[in-house]
Formats: C-alpha cells, structure tokens, sequence
C-alpha cells in the first residue's frame, strides 16, 4: 500500500518511522504522554484534540456496550491498533472474539472498529477508513459526532470499502460481524455537552 498517496505527501524527502521507534519516542519522552499521534506507512501523523461531543458519545458508548457485551467478545476502547511494523492506528472502540488475545488483533479479526469524529471527520472517511479497509477489517463505523450520523463501511477489497452507507440518528444500526448487543442508535443517547 502507498501510504504517501494517503498522506498527500509531496516529493520531499521523508525519514519514515517504525511502530517501534515511536513506541520508543513516547518511553523517551520525544512524544509527549497524552500527545495523540497515529503512524501510517511510516509517517506520523498528530491527531486533533478530542471535543466535548466526542467525549460524551464515548461515555456513553462504553456505558451501553459495558452493560450488554457478551462474554465471549470484547470491546476495548482507544488501544493501539498495530496494523503493520510501520503502521498503528488509535480507534476509539474494537471489537473481538475474546479468544483472540489483545497482542493478536489483525484486522481480519476485528469484528467491528468504531471511530468517533468531531474534529477529523474529513480524515476518518478518507485516508483512514482505506487504512482500515487494507488490512481487511470487515466492517468500520465512522460516527460524526456533530451530525449524529454513523457511516458503515463494509466489504473491504483492493483497499477499499465496496460498501458505504450513511445512517441518522434515529436509525438503530446493527453491526454485520459483531453480535447484535452492538446495535446503536444514536438518538437515544443524551448527547447534551
């Protein structure tokens, strides 16, 4: 995968970083504990702070997946998703079978990732969701914050998702992959910053 095609990235040199170094740059304090970065195909990338709105919705998404996950599925919010020895991603929510240990999530594994937007949309649904999409995660829930919207991104192949559907408020979601416990609708959160 070109990552730089994502990226946008002129023809100026790079010096490319590995998953490792970075980990490495955080342990020696060169990224900041709390400093939000994500590294695609080597480059990384800092991430806009997080909005109230954002927050809320994660609240209240943890409460409601907290009360009706099943046993034998985990959700975990804002891991380090390790795609590649170049590439991490920081979702807000994962979904697995818990079999699989939390070092071995690959994408094929992932039942369901979830990225709340407020601030990052445009990157979310873009440069993100074709990372998402490479390394096969079967299904992506991009979820605008603001316009209570949940974008659904299945079928991945040749590093896209063949299938995007945009869904309101009101619309009670239900994953494909990932049991049903994880069906949202957005209205029925208090959303109230």
């Amino acid at each position: 995968m070109n990552m730089r095609a994502l990226t946008g990235t002129d023809d100026l040199p790079r010096r490319t970083f590995t998953v490792k170094e970075v980990e490495r740059m955080g342990e020696v304090g060169l990224i900041r504990e709390g400093e939000r970065v994500e590294l695609l195909g080597g480059e990384l990338i800092p991430m806009n702070a997080k909005g109230s709105r954002h927050e809320t919705l994660k609240f209240e998404i943890v409460l409601r997946w907290g009360r009706t996950c099943p046993r034998d599925m985990v959700f975990i919010p804002e891991t380090t998703f390790r795609l590649a020895a170049d590439t991490f991603l920081e979702p807000d929510f994962l979904v697995f079978p818990r079999s699989i240990g939390i070092s071995d999530i690959r994408g094929p594994n992932v039942l369901l990732a979830v990225e709340l937007s407020d601030s990052s949309l445009g990157y979310d649904l873009g440069p993100k969701a074709l990372v998402y999409a490479h390394f096969g995660v079967r299904e992506l829930w991009v979820i605008d914050a603001i316009a209570l919207k949940i974008h659904v991104h299945r079928d991945p192949a040749e590093g896209r998702y063949r299938s995007i559907t945009p869904w309101g408020a009101e619309d009670l979601v239900a994953p494909a992959f990932a049991p049903s416990e994880f069906a949202l609708r957005l209205a029925d959160f208090d959303l109230r910053d």
